[in-house]
């Protein structure tokens, strides 16, 4: 059984990430169970999907410290879902922050490296992906699901190759974007430093 967790906020993409993962992982014969959990998603709430890959699923939600992998959209929604992460667990997150409607209203100076700096200090296996560098490389600050997949899939822990999550790309999105998203899934596939905060 592979668990994932996809934490960030709505308009990131969070939602088709984790069909993207499926799709990938049903071309391989396993079964897939998603869900989501959406709050004010389109007001920047928060939106986290789990993706549960096996020959046996009994429940889409994973229970607690049962996650290989969180891919945090953003630093504060990563470590909002720590509970799920088991242990020597892999957490791939975007290092910029975004500002919550609270932090917004109080004219707080949330950015983010405060959850990196607490991510870094508690997490063995992290990877730090620089988002807005790859969009910024592909023109499109849409395409940051597609980085974060990218380096997913690099550290193994999805049992998915890029090969086979460049064909679920391919398969479900209009053929207009698929060049696009891929070279920020190629762009985030080459990110494999793993930092060890401790």
């Amino acid at each position: 059984m592979i668990n994932c967790i996809l934490a960030g906020v709505g308009g990131q993409g969070t939602v088709l990430a984790s069909k993207i993962i499926a799709e990938a992982a049903m071309t391989k014969g396993w079964q897939v169970r998603t869900a989501e959990t959406i709050g004010m998603a389109q007001r920047g709430g928060c939106v986290v999907s789990h993706v549960r890959i096996g020959d046996k699923i009994n429940s889409p939600l994973l229970p607690l410290k049962s996650a290989d992998i969180i891919v945090g959209f953003e630093p504060a929604e990563a470590v909002r879902c720590l509970a799920y992460l088991r242990e020597n667990g892999i957490v791939v997150v975007n290092q910029k922050g975004i500002k919550p409607v609270t932090a917004s209203l109080s004219d707080s100076d949330y950015d983010g490296r405060q959850m990196l700096t607490y991510l870094r200090n508690q997490i063995k296996n992290l990877v730090v992906v620089n988002g807005e560098s790859i969009c910024a490389a592909c023109g499109s600050s849409r395409v940051l699901n597609m980085a974060l997949l990218g380096a997913a899939v690099s550290t193994g822990a999805l049992g998915i190759s890029y090969t086979e999550l460049e064909k679920a790309v391919r398969k479900l999105l209009p053929a207009k974007l698929i060049d696009l998203n891929i070279l920020a899934l190629t762009l985030g596939s080459r990110i494999n430093k793993k930092e060890n905060g401790k």
